[in-house]
């Protein structure tokens, strides 16, 4: 079964809505190698938030991309998920084709920009369905997304 609706209610048909603000801060990425993660994701220009080494079996490494409000972490002892199995965590640009030419600029292999529009869903511009994708060095999957226009029901009402 698959569905196309993107109406304010439809994440809220079996539930009403939450009224307890829950933010998403931090994803944990699983690494191979903390120094090797803790360079790649200097490289990319993202703020160096923290490295907290606890002891030799535990480390926290914090790092926040431009202007979000959510970071990741990686480290040693804060996973057991396989180094690489992050698959597909988005970042949302405004301007896909400049956001892949700097990542490019800054060393990464970034894919080409596709459009991906779902059969029947007549939208207009690109906003949601232009994308281009890349890899950490351990094969964590990042996804750029352009989002322009917010779909309706995409912004919280207060």
């Amino acid at each position: 079964m698959s569905s196309t609706d993107v109406s304010p209610g439809a994440s809220a048909e079996t539930a009403g809505l939450s009224t307890i603000d829950m933010n998403l801060e931090v994803v944990t990425l699983p690494v191979a190698d903390v120094d090797r993660a803790k360079r790649f994701y200097r490289d990319l220009g993202w703020r160096l938030d923290a490295d907290i080494a606890i002891s030799d079996e535990m480390r926290t490494v914090q790092f926040t991309p431009p202007h979000s409000q959510c970071s990741i972490q990686f480290g040693k002892g804060g996973t057991t998920a396989e180094p690489g199995s992050a698959q597909g965590t988005f970042l949302v640009v405004a301007d896909i084709d400049a956001a892949r030419a700097e990542l490019m600029s800054r060393g990464v292999d970034v894919s080409e920009v596709q459009e991906m529009r779902p059969p029947g869903f007549d939208a207009p511009g690109r906003s949601y369905f232009a994308r281009a994708s890349f890899e950490d060095p351990d094969g964590n999957r990042w996804v750029l997304q352009e989002v322009t226009n917010r779909l309706p029901g995409r912004e919280w009402e207060d």
